[in-house]
């Protein structure tokens, strides 16, 4: 597996890891090829790129090229290069087959982005999306043979059906998780939690989660400083908290376990895949979204309720919904439960297994 991969602090990262486990407890072998910045790290193997020590990327095509098969995670900002260009060299070094994972296909995306991505889909063996509206795009915008691009869902990393444990705050809980930066559409949340002071009682508003490490570098806290500056001015501070801790993965099913709504407020109307999205569903609880490509797929079923984006007052009356209908709210949380066990990283990793295989049965390089 090619990606970036922990300790780095990233969304492709976590997948890659959990991606990886779960293939190993399906009784895999892996071997991760991890890309960062850093160097030192000496299992899982750390890449430089084409730009740095000769032969860098070539130990990379090597470590990846003696498996049976590549599996390579593509975002446009994890590899070097123009529109992170560079992991075409990779790829069209390698023998076996290959499945890239493509956690960005966007709607509209620059003439570099629809560049490398095309070829990058035309290299490979077959593309994995994690929703329908990915493969629609890979297909209408990239030009993407259709009988290449399988879904595969995005897998959550709690438990499913996490167990209810109720408010013993005296207020109701509203969660926000994640990497902070500008695109989280956080202050539309917070500007909701304006029109829900009538409440009784008023919801408390948490937002857990550290500055994206790229934000931060760029920008500082300039973002956190500004939701901050947001509430006092609303008048709604005493109601909203900020938690950057690190949580590990029971301390992250209890904070989600503990939360009356999700509220993911998102801006980008690009988003196709959402692991905190997936995480929540699976965890069991009633999610209040805006309008972003995987939350309108994967909630319309009912484990959710989809809102405009940039529209406090729709997302302040689907709160006020959730908190004042019980039936409703239990509804929502029931139909997350049953879409829970699909979303399991076992589930998903046995059907990465069973395209290997079909790849593997068909390739002429496959070694026996």
């Amino acid at each position: 597996m090619l990606g970036t991969y922990p300790p780095t602090a990233c969304g492709i990262a976590t997948f890659s890891a959990a991606l990886s486990a779960g293939l190993i407890a399906d009784g895999h072998s892996v071997e991760v090829v991890r890309v960062a910045a850093q160097s030192g790290l000496d299992d899982p193997l750390v890449l430089g790129s084409l730009r740095g020590p000769p032969g860098a990327w070539g130990t990379g095509v090597e470590v990846l090229d003696r498996t049976d098969l590549a599996i390579v995670q593509h975002e446009y900002g994890i590899y070097e290069g123009p529109d992170g260009d560079e992991i075409l060299d990779v790829v069209r070094g390698l023998t076996v087959p290959t499945v890239i994972v493509a956690h960005t296909v966007r709607d509209a995306p620059t003439a570099g982005q629809h560049r490398v991505l095309s070829e990058l889909c035309t290299l490979a063996d077959a593309v994995v999306v994690m929703t329908r509206s990915g493969r629609d795009r890979l297909v209408d915008r990239f030009g993407v043979d259709p009988s290449k691009v399988s879904v595969i869902a995005h897998g959550a990393a709690t438990p499913h059906g996490s167990v209810r444990r109720g408010t013993s705050r005296g207020r109701p809980r509203l969660l926000t998780w994640g990497l902070l930066g500008p695109g989280k559409g956080i202050e539309w949340a917070i500007d909701a939690l304006v029109e829900l002071r009538g409440m009784d009682p008023s919801p408390e508003y948490l937002i857990a989660g550290a500055t994206h490490p790229k934000v931060k570098q760029r920008s500082g806290e300039d973002y956190r400083n500004m939701l901050m500056s947001r509430a006092r001015s609303a008048g709604v501070a005493p109601f909203v908290s900020f938690d950057a801790a690190y949580r590990d993965l029971p301390a992250l099913t209890e904070l989600i376990a503990s939360a009356d709504v999700v509220v993911l407020p998102y801006d980008s109307d690009e988003q196709v895949t959402s692991g905190v999205l997936v995480d929540a569903v699976a965890a069991g609880r009633p999610v209040v979204s805006t309008a972003f490509p995987h939350a309108s797929e994967l909630l319309s079923s009912g484990a959710g309720i989809v809102v405009p984006q940039r529209d406090p007052a729709a997302l302040a009356s689907a709160i006020r919904s959730v908190l004042s209908d019980a039936t409703l709210a239990e509804g929502m949380a029931a139909e997350a439960r049953r879409l829970g066990p699909g979303l399991s990283w076992e589930a998903v990793a046995a059907c990465y297994a069973d395209l290997a295989e079909a790849l593997l049965a068909g390739h002429p390089s496959v070694r026996s």
